[in-house]
């Protein structure tokens, strides 16, 4: 039976995962991407303190 991690690295390597591995990557340059993940990581630590 295969492990998750390996179902995982099967996945990342099919060309869905790849595809979606260059959508993740191009999500992360967008500026107003960045700035909703900043938003939201301030929100969690604003909260936990």
């Amino acid at each position: 039976m295969a492990t998750l991690m390996d179902r995982v690295r099967a996945y990342l390597r099919s060309p869905k995962g790849r595809q979606n591995i260059e959508k993740a990557k191009r999500m992360a340059r967008d500026p107003r991407t960045q700035e909703k993940a900043r938003g939201l990581l301030n929100r969690w630590r604003s909260r936990r303190h």
